[in-house]
């Protein structure tokens, strides 16, 4: 029988360090689990969209992506729909979603991340996960709207040698458009509930971690057909500064500034300016009009074991059984 296909994308400006070495020992420790791989280079912007469905098109078993939160939106975007499985390699600065799913991420002693999710992956389960639309762009992650968006259309993408300080920047910049924009007059409506009020963000939120310091969702499920919308209420740096002390003491959830939103389908309108927008850590421009869909079980992806609690449905097989 022939061995299971897949590509090993990965983005060179991902991370701080050079990826091709990692790269080419994870593509080996796949092969040895029984796969057939074919390694590809992003040439960065949407090239790794196209690589993706060109994955999906020749129907290869899975598209393995090294990079980061940005570089999953892009292969999401490629394989939204189709049977080719997402495999995560992190290999970015923050690693938000890797994080989540309990994969080992980059650092000064787990510096072989990569190799190491390799193998966990190689013969891990397939599940389909659900895939969020905003303005018709698709996600994984999260959506925001506010000033976490400004953050992002302001500073991405940035140089490699920034990314060291991604963290510092975007508190920065954050600070700053609360001081100098405050909140955002947003009229939110998510399936039954209506919202009108001056918000600091709006966050439609797929996973349980946010930018990579809060956890703001405590049972948030990837395959449940539903997203949650969290609501930062706020006109200025004081109470952006309350609300993150909030998230940071998990005291959000009963605060009475950020409210949360079970919801299927979503529109936030601006009753001002147009506001920023962004889909996982990524800009996507600014609008009037934000609205947002959640497509049920939309993709399928490779989920580590330490993940299987955020799946309320059955896995569908583990693509290296017959091999």
């Amino acid at each position: 029988m022939a061995k299971p296909l897949a590509y090993l994308a990965y983005n060179p400006s991902a991370g701080r360090l050079p990826l091709k070495p990692f790269i080419l020992r994870a593509a080996a420790i796949l092969r040895a689990h029984g796969w057939s791989v074919r390694v590809v280079r992003s040439e960065g912007g949407n090239h790794l969209t196209i690589l993706a469905r060109e994955a999906a098109e020749r129907g290869a078993d899975a598209f393995f992506v090294a990079g980061g939160d940005g570089s999953v939106n892009l292969a999401t975007a490629g394989l939204v729909g189709s049977e080719t499985a997402l495999g995560l390699l992190p290999a970015g600065t923050t690693n938000v979603f890797a994080r989540d799913l309990g994969l080992p991420t980059p650092s000064l002693t787990t510096w072989d991340a990569i190799e190491k999710s390799a193998a966990i992956l190689a013969n891990a389960p397939v599940y389909r996960i659900d895939v969020g639309f905003c303005n018709r762009r698709p996600f994984l992650l999260w959506a925001g709207i506010g000033i976490d968006a400004m953050a992002v259309n302001e500073l991405e993408p940035r140089a490699k040698w920034e990314k060291p300080f991604t963290i510092p920047q975007y508190l920065a910049v954050g600070m700053k458009s609360a001081i100098q924009i405050g909140g955002f007059p947003l009229r939110v409506i998510a399936d039954e509930h209506s919202v009108e009020d001056t918000f600091l963000m709006a966050v439609a939120l797929n996973i349980r971690m946010f930018a990579g310091v809060a956890r703001l969702s405590r049972a948030a499920l990837l395959d449940d057909g539903k997203m949650e919308m969290w609501l930062f209420k706020g006109k200025n740096l004081a109470d952006a500064a309350r609300s993150a002390l909030e998230v940071l003491t998990g005291k959000h959830v009963d605060s009475d500034r950020i409210r949360n939103l079970a919801f299927s389908e979503a529109e936030v309108s601006s009753t001002g300016n147009e506001v920023p927008v962004q889909v996982d850590g990524e800009p996507n421009g600014m609008a009037q009009v934000v609205k947002i869909k959640v497509q049920q079980r939309a993709m399928r992806i490779l989920v580590p074991p330490k993940a299987l609690h955020f799946f309320s449905h059955q896995p569908e097989r583990i693509i290296t059984e017959s091999v």
